[in-house]
Protein backbone atom coordinates (compact mmCIF):
# COMPACT_ATOMS: atom_id res chain seq x y z
CA UNK A 1 0.00 0.00 0.00
CA UNK A 2 2.61 2.01 0.95
CA UNK A 3 4.32 2.05 -2.88
CA UNK A 4 0.87 2.43 -4.35
CA UNK A 5 0.33 5.39 -2.12
CA UNK A 6 4.05 6.62 -3.36
CA UNK A 7 3.17 6.17 -7.11
CA UNK A 8 0.16 7.49 -7.03
CA UNK A 9 1.66 10.92 -5.32
CA UNK A 10 4.54 10.76 -8.53
CA UNK A 11 1.61 10.69 -10.70
CA UNK A 12 -0.52 13.24 -8.94
CA UNK A 13 2.76 15.33 -9.89
CA UNK A 14 3.47 14.65 -13.24
CA UNK A 15 -0.53 15.47 -14.27
CA UNK A 16 0.05 18.81 -12.39
CA UNK A 17 3.34 19.50 -13.75
CA UNK A 18 1.74 19.19 -17.27
CA UNK A 19 -1.16 21.83 -16.23
CA UNK A 20 0.53 24.45 -14.86
CA UNK A 21 2.12 24.64 -18.12
CA UNK A 22 -0.77 23.82 -20.55
CA UNK A 23 -0.11 27.36 -22.13
CA UNK A 24 3.47 27.36 -22.35
CA UNK A 25 4.53 27.71 -25.80
CA UNK A 26 6.46 24.25 -26.66
CA UNK A 27 6.42 22.63 -22.73
CA UNK A 28 6.15 18.57 -23.93
CA UNK A 29 4.07 16.65 -21.24
CA UNK A 30 5.47 14.34 -18.80
CA UNK A 31 3.76 10.68 -18.98
CA UNK A 32 4.01 8.48 -15.76
CA UNK A 33 4.25 4.95 -15.76
CA UNK A 34 2.96 2.50 -13.20
CA UNK A 35 4.49 -1.31 -12.86
CA UNK A 36 3.25 -3.88 -10.67
CA UNK A 37 6.79 -5.40 -9.58
CA UNK A 38 8.19 -7.57 -6.70
CA UNK A 39 8.61 -4.59 -4.00
CA UNK A 40 4.72 -3.33 -5.23
CA UNK A 41 3.86 -0.36 -7.75
CA UNK A 42 6.89 1.70 -8.85
CA UNK A 43 7.16 4.46 -11.60
CA UNK A 44 8.87 6.47 -13.78
CA UNK A 45 8.25 9.45 -16.32
CA UNK A 46 8.97 9.86 -20.20
CA UNK A 47 8.00 12.71 -22.34
CA UNK A 48 5.09 12.78 -25.21
CA UNK A 49 7.14 14.00 -28.44
CA UNK A 50 3.52 14.03 -30.25
CA UNK A 51 3.43 16.90 -31.79
CA UNK A 52 1.07 19.82 -30.85
CA UNK A 53 -0.75 22.46 -32.81
CA UNK A 54 0.86 25.74 -33.81
CA UNK A 55 -0.44 28.77 -32.56
CA UNK A 56 -0.21 31.94 -35.66
CA UNK A 57 1.77 35.12 -34.28
CA UNK A 58 2.56 36.79 -37.10
CA UNK A 59 6.31 37.40 -36.29
CA UNK A 60 8.60 36.50 -39.54
CA UNK A 61 11.25 35.68 -36.95
CA UNK A 62 8.86 32.95 -34.83
CA UNK A 63 9.55 29.48 -36.98
CA UNK A 64 7.81 26.21 -35.96
CA UNK A 65 8.13 22.64 -37.72
CA UNK A 66 4.84 21.24 -39.66
CA UNK A 67 4.08 18.11 -39.06
CA UNK A 68 5.11 15.09 -37.63
CA UNK A 69 9.17 14.69 -37.22
CA UNK A 70 11.64 17.24 -38.59
CA UNK A 71 13.42 20.04 -36.50
CA UNK A 72 15.52 23.12 -36.75
CA UNK A 73 18.94 23.39 -35.40
CA UNK A 74 20.45 25.69 -32.62
CA UNK A 75 23.99 25.70 -30.76
CA UNK A 76 24.11 26.84 -27.17
CA UNK A 77 26.80 28.60 -25.78
CA UNK A 78 28.29 25.52 -24.32
CA UNK A 79 28.90 24.37 -28.22
CA UNK A 80 26.05 21.81 -28.40
CA UNK A 81 23.97 21.16 -31.01
CA UNK A 82 19.78 20.17 -30.66
CA UNK A 83 16.87 19.84 -31.96
CA UNK A 84 14.38 21.94 -31.44
CA UNK A 85 10.43 22.14 -33.37
CA UNK A 86 9.97 26.09 -32.73
CA UNK A 87 11.61 29.28 -31.22
CA UNK A 88 11.03 32.78 -31.33
CA UNK A 89 14.05 34.19 -32.93
CA UNK A 90 15.69 38.05 -31.84
CA UNK A 91 18.71 38.75 -34.33
CA UNK A 92 21.59 39.37 -31.23
CA UNK A 93 24.01 42.94 -31.29
CA UNK A 94 26.17 40.67 -33.62
CA UNK A 95 23.49 39.63 -36.23
CA UNK A 96 22.78 36.07 -35.03
CA UNK A 97 19.42 35.15 -34.66
CA UNK A 98 18.80 33.73 -30.97
CA UNK A 99 16.06 32.00 -29.12
CA UNK A 100 14.83 33.02 -25.48
CA UNK A 101 17.24 30.91 -24.27
CA UNK A 102 19.99 32.28 -25.79
CA UNK A 103 20.80 30.24 -28.60
CA UNK A 104 21.46 30.51 -32.09
CA UNK A 105 19.52 29.27 -35.23
CA UNK A 106 22.01 27.29 -37.25
CA UNK A 107 22.01 28.05 -40.89
CA UNK A 108 24.54 25.60 -43.33
CA UNK A 109 27.22 28.09 -42.64
CA UNK A 110 27.13 28.53 -38.85
CA UNK A 111 24.79 30.67 -37.31
CA UNK A 112 21.77 32.57 -39.51
CA UNK A 113 22.75 36.35 -39.41
CA UNK A 114 20.11 38.88 -40.84
CA UNK A 115 18.36 41.66 -40.16
CA UNK A 116 14.42 41.23 -38.46
CA UNK A 117 12.62 41.95 -40.98
CA UNK A 118 14.40 38.88 -43.49
CA UNK A 119 11.42 36.22 -44.18
CA UNK A 120 12.38 32.69 -43.90
CA UNK A 121 9.84 30.49 -46.60
CA UNK A 122 8.68 26.41 -45.61
CA UNK A 123 11.87 25.15 -46.88
CA UNK A 124 14.61 27.15 -44.35
CA UNK A 125 15.69 29.97 -47.19
CA UNK A 126 16.11 33.29 -45.40
CA UNK A 127 15.55 36.31 -47.62
CA UNK A 128 16.11 39.81 -46.97
CA UNK A 129 13.18 42.41 -47.27
CA UNK A 130 14.58 42.86 -51.03
CA UNK A 131 14.09 38.90 -51.94
CA UNK A 132 17.87 38.10 -51.68
CA UNK A 133 18.96 34.90 -50.47
CA UNK A 134 20.95 35.76 -47.17
CA UNK A 135 21.29 32.35 -46.09
CA UNK A 136 19.59 28.43 -45.13
CA UNK A 137 18.37 27.51 -42.05
CA UNK A 138 19.62 24.06 -41.28
CA UNK A 139 16.71 22.01 -41.25
CA UNK A 140 16.07 17.97 -40.07
CA UNK A 141 15.73 16.13 -43.26
CA UNK A 142 12.20 15.89 -44.56
CA UNK A 143 11.27 19.16 -42.73
CA UNK A 144 9.48 22.61 -43.47
CA UNK A 145 8.94 25.41 -41.82
CA UNK A 146 6.30 28.31 -41.29
CA UNK A 147 7.28 30.85 -40.41
CA UNK A 148 4.84 33.02 -38.24
CA UNK A 149 3.67 30.63 -36.14
CA UNK A 150 5.21 28.69 -32.84
CA UNK A 151 4.04 25.17 -31.60
CA UNK A 152 1.95 25.22 -29.09
CA UNK A 153 2.10 23.13 -25.25
CA UNK A 154 0.71 19.17 -26.04
CA UNK A 155 -1.03 19.22 -23.08
CA UNK A 156 -4.76 17.84 -23.43
CA UNK A 157 -5.82 20.04 -19.93
CA UNK A 158 -9.28 18.02 -20.27
CA UNK A 159 -7.01 14.97 -20.28
CA UNK A 160 -4.70 15.82 -17.59
CA UNK A 161 -7.64 16.88 -15.37
CA UNK A 162 -8.98 13.09 -15.28
CA UNK A 163 -5.70 12.18 -14.71
CA UNK A 164 -4.96 14.12 -11.95
CA UNK A 165 -8.29 13.03 -10.01
CA UNK A 166 -8.00 9.42 -10.83
CA UNK A 167 -4.90 9.63 -8.87
CA UNK A 168 -6.22 11.31 -6.15
CA UNK A 169 -8.42 8.77 -5.81
CA UNK A 170 -6.48 6.21 -5.75
CA UNK A 171 -3.98 7.62 -3.60
CA UNK A 172 -7.13 8.10 -0.90
CA UNK A 173 -7.97 4.16 -1.69
CA UNK A 174 -4.37 2.97 -0.52
CA UNK A 175 -4.70 5.33 2.22
CA UNK A 176 -7.67 3.85 3.72
CA UNK A 177 -6.85 0.20 2.47
CA UNK A 178 -3.41 0.56 4.67
CA UNK A 179 -5.47 2.33 8.13
CA UNK A 180 -8.14 -0.74 7.67
CA UNK A 181 -4.92 -2.98 7.53
CA UNK A 182 -3.64 -1.15 10.87
CA UNK A 183 -7.09 -1.32 12.63
CA UNK A 184 -7.41 -5.12 11.97
CA UNK A 185 -3.62 -5.67 13.31
CA UNK A 186 -4.29 -3.40 16.34
CA UNK A 187 -7.74 -5.24 17.29
CA UNK A 188 -5.72 -8.56 16.15
CA UNK A 189 -3.50 -7.59 19.22
CA UNK A 190 -6.13 -6.36 21.75
CA UNK A 191 -7.70 -10.06 21.22
CA UNK A 192 -4.67 -11.89 21.71
CA UNK A 193 -3.88 -9.98 25.20
CA UNK A 194 -7.60 -10.88 25.90
CA UNK A 195 -7.39 -14.13 25.69
CA UNK A 196 -3.66 -14.74 27.37
CA UNK A 197 -5.33 -13.43 30.03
Amino acid sequence: MASAMHAMQARVDVAAGNLSNASSDGFRRSVAHIALGPRGLSERASVDVAPASLRHTGRSLDLAVAGVGGGLLVRDAAGHVVIVRSGSFEPSAGGEWRDSAGRALLGERGPIRASSDATVDERGVVSDPAGAVVGHVRLVQGTTVQSGFIEASNVDAVHEMVNLLAAQRAFETAQKTLSAIDDVRARETSDVARVKA
